[in-house]
């Protein structure tokens, strides 16, 4: 089993969500998020003032799949996801040692 971590513009969310949908991919946690990356934020205006923006609203996607659906959900995510531009975001992959569905006690990939 494997996590999936998906950092993206938070517009770009629904088109994640209805891509890993086409795909198979039933379950995930969605979180409003703060963050940077190279971009270190912008600058905006208010009342005539001048202030830093450090932190930009993200949305982190999180999903735990078998290690058979890994390449289709990246995929699906970055496809989606792509605009071109900074800021577009970051995939995470990484190894799941258990997972247990708490209603059934059903382990591993049936528990996912």
């Amino acid at each position: 089993m494997k996590k999936i971590e998906a950092i993206i513009k938070p517009f770009k969310l629904e088109e994640v969500k209805d891509a890993l949908s086409e795909i198979g991919i039933e379950g995930m946690t969605v979180s409003e998020v703060k963050g940077f990356g190279r971009q270190k934020g912008h600058t905006e205006i208010y009342r005539g003032s001048e202030y830093t923006v450090d932190f930009l609203p993200k949305i982190k996607i999180e999903l735990i799949i078998t290690d058979a659906q890994v390449d289709a959900a990246t995929g699906a995510i970055i496809k989606a996801a792509k605009t071109g531009k900074i800021g577009d975001g970051k995939v995470f992959v990484s190894n799941i040692e258990q997972a247990i569905r708490i209603r059934t006690e059903e382990k591993g990939d049936s528990a996912v």
